[in-house]
């Protein structure tokens, strides 16, 4: 029975609808409460049994593998300070099963181009696609949900969620007959179809676990949605040679490529942070709210400040 052994992590993009902060700092070490949003999706891969995680990168990215790489400096820091949990902390980040691989993206031309630069790395073995843009919360973690799936069907699995009509066309959408209540099989997929044209509303959600044989696809597909390759299109390929799946998660996803499912992503897990949640509830319900009329107003600022 073939596993899922390798994650494929595409963080090439700009991040240009958080600037100024992703000037000059990746769009994927944006912190939620206290981790930056690659290591919720690698923790979340890691949980799912997978130990070689592949990161797909551009040259603004450098901070993605300081991350993962062994802070000697720090860790002697924390050592001699006597600082053994937050010294913990920064060993946990990169535990020493999981290997950390690096291959860039020469130019922005896709989620599936994207993948594909990853072709070499993956070889013939099936693996997951995490978008850490979409940070997903769910017991177990929704990459083990899928790879518990692919297990048993051996066949390329896609998460997906309902979503209002209106919203189709931000997303590639399946069309499929019931298996199960949470599993769809598939006999189309279209990328972002507007919402009087789309099969139907179950939105692909940023989690994959694909066979090898999408490479082929990639490779030889056009130009689609946006002028660039995508995994999209290239699955629609896969279909017509192999059995794909779409899985409706248990979970909550939150879209942190948006400004909107960034805070939220933040106020929820605070919420629920170990550390800080108890208080941060209490503050979340007694705090005074900056009135929009005022917000900059130094008057205002120091009372609320104060």
């Amino acid at each position: 029975m073939n596993k899922v052994k390798k994650a494929v992590f595409p963080i090439a993009g700009l991040g240009t609808r958080f600037l100024p902060a992703t000037k000059a700092s990746a769009k994927e070490m944006l912190p939620v409460v206290d981790k930056p949003l690659i290591q919720y999706a690698v923790e979340e891969a890691y949980s799912a049994g997978i130990r070689h995680m592949i990161f797909v990168t551009g040259r603004t990215k450098r901070s993605v593998e300081d991350h993962f790489d062994t802070a000697y400096e720090l860790e002697n820091e924390l050592d001699l300070a006597g600082k053994a949990e937050l010294l913990e902390v920064a060993r946990s980040i990169s535990p020493d099963d999981m290997i950390c691989t690096y291959v860039r993206q020469p130019r922005a031309m896709g989620l599936g181009h994207a993948v594909l630069c990853a072709k070499e790395l993956v070889g013939q073995e099936p693996f997951a696609v995490l978008l850490a843009d979409d940070l997903m919360v769910g017991k177990p973690a929704v990459m083990a949900q899928l790879v518990h799936q692919f297990s048993e069907w051996q066949a390329s699995i896609v998460a997906v969620q309902d979503v209002p009509q209106e919203h189709t066309r931000r997303y590639g959408i399946v069309s499929g007959q019931n298996v199960s209540p949470n599993l769809v099989d598939v006999n189309g997929i279209v990328e972002k179809p507007a919402p009087d044209v789309a099969p139907s509303t179950l939105a692909v959600s940023g989690r994959y676990i694909l066979t090898p044989g999408i490479f082929k696809e990639l490779e030889s597909i056009s130009e689609g949605v946006g002028g660039e390759i995508q995994l999209t299109d290239g699955i629609a390929q896969l279909l017509r040679r192999e059995k794909i799946f779409a899985f409706r998660y248990e979970g909550r996803r939150y879209d942190c490529g948006s400004k909107l499912g960034f805070l939220q992503a933040n106020v929820d897990l605070a919420e629920i942070h170990e550390e800080v949640g108890i208080e941060f509830a209490e503050w979340l319900k007694k705090r005074e709210p900056l009135c929009v009329e005022d917000r900059f107003s130094p008057e205002h600022l120091k009372k609320v400040l104060a």
